[in-house]
C-alpha cells in the first residue's frame, strides 16, 4: 500500500514538473502591442465611468470589472473584500511550480479616486469623454491609467506565453486616497502571504515631455511623509456688533498668514541631488548651472532660491513644505465664534521630525491663543529604494529605446503613495508612471478637468510592458 502511494506521489510530481517544463519550452507568441493599447483604452474608459470616489470608495465594482478581464484571459485571480463595498484584486503569473516571493515583481495601483466638484469641470468627470486627443475623467491619470496599464501587461504576458524567470503579481488596492481601514497597510497586515515580493512598480514617477519630446523618465525611489496638523484659535464669543481684540478668527488668520508664508530651510536628500545632477546634463545652460551649484557650499542657498522659483515641484523636493488647506469658524454671520480652526497639510523629507517642526510653529506664531494638534494616520517614514537594483537598471536601459534621447533620473516623490508601506517590508518599490505628459497635464491630478492624452496613454502601456517583460522574462 505504501509502495503504491509512493508511486502515485511520484507520478503526480512528475506530471507537475513535466507540465512546467512543457510550458517553459512552448514558443512565445509575438506581442501585438498596438492592439493591446487599443483594448486598454477601452478598459480605461470603462474604469473611469465607475465612480470610485473615496469616500466611500466603491472599489468592489472596479474589482469586479478587473476580475472579469482576468477570468476571460485565463489569469488566476482573487477578489478579497476589505470592507462592505470595498474589495482588492490579487493575481499572479507564476514562473515555476511553486510561488517564489524572493524575486517576484508586484504591479501595484489603486482603484479609488479623490472627489470632484462637477460644476467646475468642462466635461462629465465620469463619462470618459474623448476631446481634442484627451480622455477626460476623474482617475484618468490618478490612478486608473496605471491600473489599466498593469492589467494590460498581465494580459499580454499571459497571451504570449511569456517564459518568466520570476513571478509577476498584480494588486489593485483600496483606500489609497484616505488611508483608512481598507488601505495598503491593512492589506499587508492581513494578506502579505498573497502579495509578498522583492520588487514593485507603482504610481509616483513621471515621463516628462518638453518641447514635444520626452526629456526624462523620473523613477520615484523615495517619497515625502504626509502629516496634517490642526491649528486652533480660541477667544471670547459674542455679538458681531461688539468686536473684541481676542477674536479667534482674527488670531487664526494671523497665524495662518505666518505659517503659510514660512519656508523651511532646504535640505536636499541624496536622491534629490542625484536627480538635479542627472537633469543638469540635458537642461538649458542657465537652469543647469543652478542645478550643479546645489553641491557648491558657497552657492547652494542661491541655487535653491532660483530652482524653487522655477518649479513648485522642485521647491517641494528641496525642503519640508506647509500648505494651509482648510478653514472652519462660526455658526452665524452675526456671532463672533469662540473657536476657529485650520488644517495644515505638511509634507516632510524622509527622516525629519514633525515634533521639531511643530515646535518651530509655536515660535513663529508666538500667540498663546493658538494651539497645535497632530492629526492621526500620518504617513510612513520609509527608507529609499536602491538605485542599483536590476529593476532600476532595466528602466534605465530601456528608457532611450522607447523614448530616444531621454534619460532616467531618480525622484523624491512630493506626494504620498502605497510604495512607502512596501519599502518598510524591504521591497524595492519604484514609481513608474509610464505616460509621457507635459507639466500642464500631469499637474491636473486631483484638480478640475483631470485628463490624459490618449496617445500618451498608448505609449505608456507599451513602455510598461517592455519594462516588465524584459525584467521578468527568461533571457
Amino acid at each position: 500500500m505504501l509502495h503504491r502511494a509512493g508511486r502515485i506521489i511520484f507520478t503526480v510530481a512528475w506530471a507537475v514538473l513535466a507540465a512546467a517544463g512543457a510550458q517553459a519550452q512552448a514558443p512565445m507568441a509575438k506581442p501585438d502591442l498596438s492592439k493591446l493599447a487599443d483594448e486598454a483604452q477601452v478598459w480605461l474608459g470603462d474604469l473611469v465611468r465607475i465612480n470610485s470616489v473615496n469616500p466611500p470608495g466603491n472599489e468592489a465594482e472596479v474589482a469586479k470589472y478587473i476580475s472579469a478581464i482576468f477570468q476571460k484571459e485565463g489569469i488566476s485571480n482573487e477578489v478579497i473584500e476589505m470592507a462592505p463595498g470595498r474589495s482588492i484584486v490579487v493575481a499572479r503569473l507564476q514562473a515555476g511550480p511553486l510561488p517564489d516571493p524572493t524575486n517576484a515583481l508586484l504591479l501595484l495601483a489603486h482603484q479609488d479616486t479623490v472627489g470632484v466638484d462637477a460644476k467646475k469641470w468642462t466635461a462629465d468627470p465620469f463619462a470618459a469623454a474623448i476631446r481634442d486627443g484627451y480622455m477626460y475623467g476623474r482617475g484618468s491619470i490618478d490612478d486608473k491609467a496605471m491600473l489599466t496599464a498593469n492589467i494590460a501587461t498581465m494580459v499580454e504576458l499571459k497571451r504570449t506565453g511569456a517564459r518568466l524567470a520570476r513571478d509577476v503579481l498584480f494588486l489593485a488596492t483600496d483606500d489609497e486616497e484616505q488611508g483608512g481601514a481598507a488601505s495598503i497597510k491593512v492589506t499587508i497586515q492581513k494578506y502579505w502571504d498573497k502579495i509578498a515580493c522583492a520588487y514593485a512598480l507603482n504610481e509616483g514617477g513621471r515621463v516628462m515631455v518638453q518641447d514635444g519630446k520626452v526629456q526624462y523618465v523620473g523613477v520615484q525611489a523615495s517619497e515625502k511623509v504626509a502629516y496634517n496638523v490642526t491649528v486652533t484659535a480660541t477667544g471670547s464669543s459674542g455679538h458681531g456688533s461688539l468686536p473684541k481684540p481676542d477674536n479667534a478668527v482674527v488670531h487664526l488668520a494671523a497665524a495662518i498668514e505666518k505659517l503659510g508664508t514660512y519656508q523651511v530651510p532646504s535640505e536636499p536628500s541624496t536622491i534629490t541631488l542625484r536627480y538635479f545632477e542627472q537633469l543638469a546634463k540635458i537642461e538649458d545652460d542657465d537652469i543647469a548651472k543652478w542645478m550643479r551649484a546645489l553641491e557648491q557650499p558657497e552657492r547652494a542657498d542661491l541655487a535653491v532660491k532660483h530652482l524653487s522659483e522655477v518649479s513648485p515641484m522642485w521647491n517641494s523636493m528641496l525642503r519640508d513644505t506647509i500648505a494651509p488647506t482648510m478653514l472652519q469658524a462660526g455658526v452665524r454671520v452675526n456671532v463672533v465664534p469662540s473657536e476657529a480652526t485650520a488644517n495644515l497639510n505638511i509634507r516632510m523629507l524622509p527622516g525629519h521630525s514633525i515634533q521639531e517642526l511643530m515646535g518651530q510653529f509655536v515660535k513663529i506664531v508666538n500667540d498663546p491663543q493658538i494651539h497645535f494638534q497632530l492629526a492621526p494616520d500620518s504617513g510612513e517614514n520609509s527608507p529609499p529604494s536602491d538605485l542599483t537594483t536590476p529593476l532600476y537598471k532595466t528602466i534605465e536601459r530601456l528608457t532611450p529605446q522607447d523614448f530616444p534621447g531621454a534619460i532616467t533620473v531618480p525622484l523624491l516623490g512630493t506626494g504620498a503613495t502605497d510604495s512607502s508601506s512596501l519599502r518598510l517590508h524591504k521591497v524595492q518599490a519604484y514609481g513608474l508612471e509610464p505616460f509621457p505628459m507635459v507639466e500642464n497635464d500631469s499637474s491636473r491630478v486631483h484638480g478640475d478637468d483631470e485628463r490624459i492624452p490618449v496617445d500618451s496613454f498608448h505609449k505608456g502601456v507599451v513602455f510598461l510592458y517592455h519594462v516588465v517583460s524584459d525584467f521578468a522574462s527568461s533571457k
